[in-house]
């Protein structure tokens, strides 16, 4: 209105008519803001608040029931109506909005749990705990195949070091070789996190024990650990195994392709290596300097005795062609072995064969890692077999009488491998 009379315009002399046409306000309204001198205030009764309402005298079943954590307002009005509310249940939900500091948060609510605060992360000390768990991925060789392997991971609760490896398959078998390989490189501690699977524990007994798987049970007692159960998929207790295996996924596997098994554990390990040696805010130190340091010392060196050598070598049944399955493909066994069962490992490229007693080595194949069996050239036959169905690899034959009083399991070079 300014714009339009100019300078001459004067706001107290203008007409209430022309005013409120302008404003659209009615003329008792454009009369109280001449006499208030065009100034807009609140009104008087503004934050003005009944003494007594309709729901006076209900404020503490209400409030009992925020403080328990019941904010349906639905479930509020059928309680305080039962008890003589006469009002609405806009009114009551106007309580509950004005109220709610009195709703306890959740974690608060966990009180009543037997687990506590699961909000909150706790800690261990050095050496005392690792966690682990399997995860499947689908990854893709140098061929543009893809195909799903389980991926096998560790990290140390205390300063978060960690250890991955990848194998065909999520076996028991597999899930100690991985365990050792892991111990071989970090140390045993008192205590290993994992979930409930079923190559650890069977059930639960009637008074909430768990009923250990029984080679399990016979592991944990050679190596010299105990494992604690904990909820899978549960943050709080093993969240930062579950956090590495969604690492692999997305950072190590993301766009790598490998020739074999071997070649990917390989890169696998150099990762881990670079991961441990990064400075990580979360434990406010660099893991594998930490490890090194406090968690070492404190874990149990692990011990390469003859019946652990047994666990990295899983036993095989010799099918009536002398062929033994392992990871998904054949390799023969010498014939004049005359056992019905023996033992494999596969180290890097190679797979060994031995004894069911790992007193001597009867093959050892090139892992060539497709679809074709390998076949046992026995360098002391005159005459192959004709029985075999593709054409002999030529391969190492070992045959090593293993010294007096000395196991042949002595022949693994473990920690030199790893």
């Amino acid at each position: 209105m300014a714009r339009t009379e100019g300078d001459s315009f004067e706001l107290d002399k203008m007409n209430l008519a022309e005013f409120s046409r302008r404003t659209g306000l009615s003329r008792s309204r454009a009369r109280t803001l001449k006499a208030r001198g065009f100034v807009v205030a609140p009104h008087g009764r503004c934050g003005m608040r009944a003494a007594t309402t309709v729901i006076s005298g209900f404020e503490g079943i209400v409030n009992a029931l925020l403080s328990e954590g019941v904010t349906n307002s639905e479930v509020v009005f059928e309680r305080i109506r039962g008890q003589g509310y006469e009002g609405g249940r806009t009114t009551v939900k106007n309580y509950i909005a004005a109220h709610a500091d009195l709703v306890p948060s959740k974690r608060r609510l966990a009180g009543a749990d037997p687990q506590a605060s699961r909000g909150r992360r706790f800690s261990t000390s050095p050496g005392e705990s690792y966690q682990m768990d399997w995860g499947f991925v689908d990854v893709e060789d140098w061929t543009g195949g893809m195909f799903r392997i389980a991926c096998f991971a560790m990290v140390c609760h205390h300063c978060g070091t960690c250890y991955v490896e990848f194998f065909p398959n999520a076996r028991q078998e597999s899930l100690f070789i991985g365990m050792i390989h892991a111990f071989a490189v970090m140390g045993v501690p008192e205590c290993v996190l994992t979930d409930n699977m079923k190559s650890v524990v069977l059930r639960r007994d009637i008074d909430g024990r768990p009923v250990w798987q029984a080679d399990y049970a016979a592991f944990m007692s050679c190596v010299g650990f105990k494992t604690k159960l904990c909820k899978p998929r549960h943050p709080f207790t093993k969240g930062k195994v579950e956090r590495l295996i969604r690492f692999v996924k997305g950072n190590f596997l993301a766009g790598r392709r490998f020739c074999n098994a071997t070649d990917l554990n390989a890169q696998a390990l150099e990762w881990c290596a670079a991961q441990s040696g990064r400075y990580r805010r979360a434990v406010d130190c660099v893991p594998a300097d930490e490890h090194s340091a406090a968690c070492a010392p404190a874990a149990s060196v692990l011990a390469m005795t003859h019946e652990l050598a047994l666990y990295l070598c899983p036993r095989r049944r010799i099918s009536f062609d002398g062929f033994v399955s392992y990871e998904g493909r054949r390799f023969g066994v010498p014939y004049w072995y005359p056992g019905r069962e023996c033992r494999v490992n596969r180290d890097g490229e190679w797979l060994h064969i031995y004894s069911d007693d790992l007193s001597r080595e009867l093959a050892a194949h090139p892992v060539t890692w497709g679809r074709r069996d390998s076949c046992c050239d026995d360098q002391y036959a005159d005459v192959q077999p004709v029985e075999l169905p593709t054409a002999p690899v030529t391969t190492v034959i070992a045959r090593l009488e293993p010294p007096k009083g000395k196991p042949g399991f002595d022949k693994f070079d473990f920690e030199g491998r790893l």
